[in-house]
């Protein structure tokens, strides 16, 4: 172990002497699970011509976001399980919750990309060709993963030279846990860490919100054919927002607030926030979404 670098202890691993190949068993099924059932219904996406449309790109892109939101925590849960000491180096540490937090917050900017995509197709089809233009898509697209990781560089740059008197983490990968660390709390960090949290969680949120409200307006006044299609494109965003934002709010409250939850419920809670999501994304949108489970029943039969 090299003696200039600062390790970490992540100790909020609950058992793991007597059940670390049974975790491990469990995450290395759900990770292959995650890469094979996303790059599924990502592939269909790429290989069938009729679904290169900006809601489809963005469910695509959604979906190879949550393999890249995996990546970022399973490999290393995966050797951690494997090995006596359970540690990350400070450098290490600072880059796994950059991109943490970069990739969730991507989520929700994406997730708002697709809403509004289906508030112009339903409130303003005429316009729809117009305002959805390939342009169109591919700035929601660079916005929604640049403006997260431009943010989340200056968190790391203001956490990188800071004096530590605490190395042991209470999580089982580095979040915002680690700015507990530091001997004296930043009270500048603290208020950035609220400025991202409002500007790429709450404010994409709220939009989202108001175009689904506002897509429901429009269509309880319309057909009934109008009100099934907009059911079938609208019902899995809202079911990946929902469970998406009570995992953000478990996180925030129990970081933010220094909730004492016992370390049992805080690793629960924990392997939740990291499994649900990336595991019930495709779940959701294979099932839910008409052309995609159509063609997915197509590509099992032909397996």
């Amino acid at each position: 172990m090299d003696l200039n670098v600062t390790y970490l202890t992540l100790g909020g691993h609950v058992e793991i002497d007597k059940y670390r190949y049974l975790y491990f068993i469990i995450i290395l099924t759900a990770y292959f699970f995650i890469i094979c059932s996303n790059g599924t219904i990502v592939y269909i996406i790429w290989f069938h011509r009729n679904l290169h449309e900006p809601m489809y790109i963005f469910m695509a892109a959604l979906l190879i976001n949550s393999v890249l939101f995996s990546t970022v925590i399973y490999p290393k849960l995966l050797i951690d399980f494997l090995s006596e000491k359970q540690i990350i180096s400070y450098s290490a540490c600072l880059l796994q919750y950059f991109m943490f937090y970069s990739f969730g917050s991507s989520e929700f900017l994406l997730l708002l990309g697709m809403a509004y995509d289906r508030y112009v197709s339903i409130c303003k089809p005429l316009q729809y060709p117009t305002i959805m233009k390939k342009t169109t898509v591919c700035i929601f697209l660079a916005v929604a993963w640049l403006l997260p990781a431009a943010e989340m560089v200056a968190a790391v740059i203001m956490s990188l030279n800071r004096k530590l008197c605490n190395f042991t983490l209470k999580s089982i990968f580095c979040n915002n846990t680690i700015h507990k660390l530091p001997c004296v709390p930043s009270r500048t960090i603290s208020i950035y860490g609220v400025f991202i949290l409002i500007s790429v969680a709450l404010l994409p949120l709220l939009f989202i919100l108001f175009t689904y409200a506002k897509i429901l307006t429009v269509t309880y006044r319309s057909s009934r054919e109008v009100r099934k299609k907009a059911a079938e494109t609208c019902l899995p965003h809202l079911l990946v927002l929902i469970n998406f934002s009570l995992l953000c709010m478990y996180d925030i409250i129990n970081i933010r607030l220094e909730s004492n939850i016992p370390t049992v419920a805080r690793f629960i809670m924990t392997l939740q926030l990291i499994l649900y999501h990336p595991f019930l994304n495709p779940i959701i949108y294979g099932l839910k979404m008409k052309e995609i489970h159509k063609h997915l029943k197509r590509l099992l039969k032909i397996k």
